[in-house]
This record gives C-alpha cells, structure tokens and sequence, in this order.
C-alpha cells in the first residue's frame, strides 16, 4: 500500500464502518478525498463509463484499469479500495492481478464470483457465476498472493439466493476472505444482511445501490457494514452536470445563461495544485535565464 495512508483494515475497526465513494479517475478521486470521505472505490462501472465510454461489461483490460487506480493512488491520501472484477481469469490470473493492484498501493481489492468477462448487475438480468469450488480457489489464491496481510481481499458474491449468498460467504471467509460482499439485488432486507453478518463473520461490504441506497438507514448500514459506498453518486452527478451545461453550451453558443453553475476557475486552480506547482517551479527552475535576471 501506498506509504502514509491510513491502513483501512485499522480504520475499520477504530470507526466500525469505514464510508467511501466511488471514483471513476484521478479528479473524481481528489473530489471525494477533499469532501471528507475515509475512504474511496474505483469503480468499475465508473472506470468503464469515463475511460472507455462503454457499459461495464469487462471491456477493459486489467493493465488499463491498473493505470487508472495508480493514478488514483497517486492524486489521494486515503486508503483505495479496487474494484478488480472477476480479476480477468482464473486463478493463475487472480494471483498477478492482485500483486500488480497491491503494487500500485491499493488498500483492499474486491473480486466477485461470476464468470469473465462479467455482466454489471445493476443493469443486467443474466448474472452467470462460477461454481463454488471454483470461486473459493480464486479466493484462496487472492490471498496467497498478497505480500502485505494488511490488503484486504473483500470477496463479492453475485448469487441473487440468500441461501446460496450465505453459503457463499462462508466458504470464501475459510478460504481467507476479510470481508464479503453482497450485490444489491440479492437481499431484499436490513433482516438478510444481518442473518449473513452473522453466517459469516465478518463484517460487510455494501455498495448502497437500489433499495440499499434507498430504504437503509445509516443507523441499519453501520450495523453490518465495515465498508459502506455510494459507488455511482460522483458518476451520475458529474455526468448530468456535463450534460445539462453541455446541451444549453451547445445550443446558444454561450455560457451565460448555463443551467447548473460552474466551479469558480481560481478556486479549482487552488484545488488541483496550482499554486503547490508554481512554488516548485520558483523553488527548482531558478537557474533559467529569466529567473537568474532578476
């Protein structure tokens, strides 16, 4: 993990539940560290939608989502959690993917059990997964192949059958798992997420997505999850931003009359690092004619 973060495996047992919210790049990321939150996901869906402009179905290749989360590891000073998909193949392919993630300073990786290349599903109906066997040995290879125990492997389940969501859970925590991950269509209830607390030990990952996002309080959510995300609210908002100025930009060839305000240019000069450049610049670039002149 990257030097000088917190390490999330302690901040979840200091604060109970860890928050977080997903980020789909560098800028995205310094927003969600600056507004306060512990911790940060790259999200899949997010990194698919802005790198590729495409669905999250996979499309993009394990080496182009490590750019984008050592970019991110790089523009923060909280703990990264990697959304790292089916981890792109078996479990020979689990055991590099995780060294390359942890390498670029991840602090947790979450790998989900459906067959590669998956199927987002948030948007999609036909979730295939892997059989059970099959899923603990990618498991048991995520975590043999971590360097640093204090890298989380959060195992993610895809089953949409409480039962076979708890059965699942199960397994992957023997095989070493540190937290286990439910999607959001799977249990329908605050009654389900504590019946698979309990069933497998350890604490919960929640992306707070449909009815997750909707009916739960925060109250109900702190009592499961160690890690609790809103994985698309940085996304969407950004997204309807740019598209509600953009249509009206487009439409009347000015930016006076633009639906939604924009950030001031000198308060995001500020906020991207301006200011800590141009110190560099007076600080290392003083032997350049100009500068010796003065």
């Amino acid at each position: 993990m990257a030097a000088g973060k917190p390490i999330l495996r302690r901040l979840i047992k200091e604060k109970g539940t860890v928050w977080a919210a997903g980020a789909f790049d560098a800028l995205s990321a310094r927003m969600i560290n600056d507004a306060g939150f512990d911790a940060l996901l790259t999200s899949g869906f997010g990194i698919s939608s802005s790198f590729l402009g495409q669905p999250d179905a996979e499309l993009y290749t394990m080496t182009e989502n490590l750019t984008v989360v050592r970019n991110v590891v790089n523009a923060v000073d909280v703990p990264v959690i990697a959304d790292i998909d089916t981890a792109y193949g078996n479990a020979i392919n689990v055991m590099r993917t995780v060294r390359e993630f942890e390498n670029a300073g991840a602090a947790a990786v979450i790998m989900e059990d459906q067959v590669a290349p998956k199927r987002c599903p948030a948007s999609s109906n036909m979730i295939d997964i892997i059989s059970i066997e099959e899923a603990v040995a990618k498991v048991e290879a995520a975590v043999g192949a971590r360097s640093n125990p204090e890298m989380l492997v959060i195992a993610r389940t895809d089953a949409v059958s409480e039962d076979e969501a708890i059965r699942r859970a199960v397994a992957y925590v023997k095989a070493g798992a540190d937290i286990i991950q439910p999607i959001s269509k799977c249990f329908k209830s605050i009654a389900g997420l504590r019946k698979l607390r309990a069933a497998c030990g350890v604490p919960l990952s929640l992306q707070l997505l449909g009815w997750l996002e909707r009916d739960l309080s925060r109250a109900e959510i702190e009592e499961v999850a160690g890690i609790a995300t809103f994985p698309l609210v940085p996304l969407m908002s950004a997204a309807h931003a740019m598209r509600e100025n953009l249509k009206v930009l487009a439409r009347d060839k000015s930016s006076k009359a633009l639906p939604l305000a924009v950030m001031d240019h000198n308060a995001f000069s500020v906020f991207i690092g301006f200011p800590k450049i141009e110190e560099l610049q007076n600080r290392y670039l003083r032997f350049l004619p100009s500068r010796a002149a003065e």
